[in-house]
């Protein structure tokens, strides 16, 4: 008797990825800002100033020495009374990238550096911030602060910066990471209410936080913080020198103690934690940037929140 043979199917071929139509992402590369800081005209960003606008300040009643051409006939009509409409000024913005150039974002164990990661974001930010005239300025920091970029727009001065920042590991000495001294001179040098940035691993000396605290009451912070997988979890290789990029100091550890792995991640989350815990303290929004992860998902990531808080702010969705 001869029987029949049928090919065994293999497994069904995952379906493909819905993909987010170009146009939909490109709507979403854009930075909300939170708080009205803008001062500089030029621009079409919200100002706290009252002036020709398109966002409403106030409708009220028309007072002698009122400019008639913002007569809100609707209101007039509806109350028998002239109103005048207010809106707010529209003027450009400042922002400000405060850039970690030490050592220590030199690692990185998966698709690329903290360097690396660091020079795409600002890349994007930059471009993403210079659409509505918005001049980005940059202060370089590791042990000491280490350059200072004015605000400027433009594809020179981004090219400028992304230099500046393929030069200074050559320049960078050794030494802790002194963010507090950074903060402090950020304080100094950014004159204009701004939308600040902050780009670092947060693997740096203490006493930063309340530093962070005081430029957060004049500016919008914005605190990015570079991870590496590695840094949170450490793998079985034997004897290996562990050394510290910024100090040079060494460590001859053995990895196959799996009781010093456990104590090694668990000292790694109870650091993030802390980062975490004083970014919060400082009403600083944090977003992970890790070295494992792509460009765009992190960007999307940081302006989709930044989204959710301004409708949080201006009462559309519940906290």
């Amino acid at each position: 008797m001869i029987g029949t043979w049928r090919k065994r199917r293999g497994p069904e071929p995952p379906a493909p990825e819905r993909q987010e139509p170009i146009a939909q992402v490109l709507r979403r590369l854009e930075w909300t800002v939170l708080r009205p800081l803008a001062l500089r005209p030029g621009g079409d960003r919200r100002s706290a100033q009252r002036g020709s606008g398109l966002d409403l300040a106030e409708i009220r009643e028309y007072q002698p020495g009122d400019d008639v051409r913002f007569l809100d006939w609707a209101a007039m009509a509806r109350t028998g009374v002239p109103h005048v409409r207010q809106t707010y000024a529209e003027r450009a913005l400042d922002a400000w990238l405060l850039i970690d150039v030490s050592p220590s974002i030199d690692w990185g164990t998966a698709r690329r550096t903290k360097r690396s990661q660091t020079e795409e974001l600002a890349a994007a930010i930059t471009q993403v911030l210079g659409r509505h005239n918005t001049r980005v300025g940059a202060i370089l920091f590791a042990e000491r602060p280490v350059e200072v970029l004015p605000p400027a727009t433009g594809r020179h001065h981004l090219l400028r910066l992304l230099a500046r920042l393929r030069e200074t590991p050559r320049r960078a000495e050794r030494g802790a990471t002194d963010l507090e001294a950074a903060l402090d001179l950020a304080r100094t040098v950014i004159r204009r209410p701004s939308v600040v940035v902050l780009l670092s691993d947060f693997l740096v000396s203490d006493g930063w936080s309340a530093a962070l605290g005081r430029l957060a009451q004049r500016h919008e912070v914005v605190g990015l913080r570079l991870t590496d997988p590695r840094e949170a979890s450490l793998p079985d290789v034997g004897i290996v020198t562990l050394e510290d990029p910024e100090t040079g100091e060494q460590l001859l550890v053995d990895t196959a103690d799996r009781r010093l792995r456990e104590r090694f991640q668990a000292a790694a989350l109870a650091q993030a934690a802390e980062i975490d815990r004083r970014l919060t303290i400082s009403s600083v929004r944090r977003v992970i940037a890790s070295t494992d992860a792509d460009l765009l998902p992190t960007l999307l990531d940081l302006l989709d929140r930044r989204r959710l808080d301004a409708r949080r702010r201006a009462g559309i969705i519940a906290r």
